[in-house]
């Protein structure tokens, strides 16, 4: 008998172009905004750092060009997301970009979420959701790469300019949410330290929580199995990517 998975399989698409189309998020019944309201409020009550705030949500995906991937996109709030939850209501998946962030000797920057997200103790790639941009301004990857080095800055404290951030992989990973995934120059890991551990001091000098709890650094795989704590789907897939690419 094969054994279940322990997490939702995740698929590495291969293309070199990502193209972004605005489009109308879907319409929801009364009874299903009713339904998801109370989740999100049940879910916000148990986690504080819960915000409804801006973000963008995934209404299609098309890769009839193996080179080009056309991802729609649709202005929502984080409620929206509570609709997985809710039976028989469609739920958008995400959209979000992290940075794979490289040492002078191979290994990869993971990060662990602290109790100020949404996923407090899981590990991932330092980065976040996509919020969508002003009316006027178009989403595309120059955006996302602005958003990708605006994390990096805000959760490491290492301030890569955008233009050096090269897209690396894109995801589809667990309810279908789409992973944009950029990679950085590499650094020494003795100032990825100094610059996270300043990150964490500003933090605490001013009474707030930090986003990550902290950084370690893999060479593969099997690396993650010594961190305490689950890590997301797709960081597995990207390490295994890493290691062989630098091999």
């Amino acid at each position: 008998m094969t054994p279940p998975r322990t997490q939702p399989a995740v698929d590495v698409i291969e293309a070199t172009e990502l193209r972004l189309v605005e489009e109308a998020p879907p319409q929801l019944s009364a009874a299903h905004q009713v339904a998801r309201d109370r989740v999100w409020d049940d879910l916000a009550q148990a986690n504080p750092f819960l915000f409804d705030g801006p973000v963008v949500a995934c209404t299609s995906l098309d890769q009839s060009n193996p080179h080009e991937l056309i991802l729609g996109w649709a202005r929502v709030t984080y409620r929206n997301f509570a609709l997985r939850r809710v039976p028989g209501a469609r739920s958008l998946p995400s959209l979000f970009v992290d940075v794979l962030q490289p040492t002078d000797d191979g290994a990869l920057l993971v990060a662990q979420m602290s109790v100020a997200t949404a996923h407090p103790g899981r590990w991932h790639l330092p980065g976040g959701s996509v919020e969508p941009p002003d009316v006027n301004k178009p989403l595309d990857t120059t955006a996302l790469r602005h958003n990708a080095a605006r994390e990096l800055l805000e959760e490491l404290g290492i301030d890569t300019h955008p233009d050096e951030l090269t897209l690396w992989a894109l995801t589809c990973g667990d309810h279908g949410n789409i992973g944009v995934h950029f990679a950085a120059p590499p650094q020494p890991a003795s100032v990825l330290k100094d610059r996270f551990t300043a990150v964490v001091s500003a933090a605490a000098a001013v009474g707030q929580a930090p986003e990550l709890d902290r950084i370690a650094f893999v060479h593969a795989p099997a690396d993650l199995k010594a961190l305490e704590g689950p890590h997301v789907d797709y960081l597995e897939p990207l390490v295994d990517r890493y290691a062989r690419i630098i091999l």
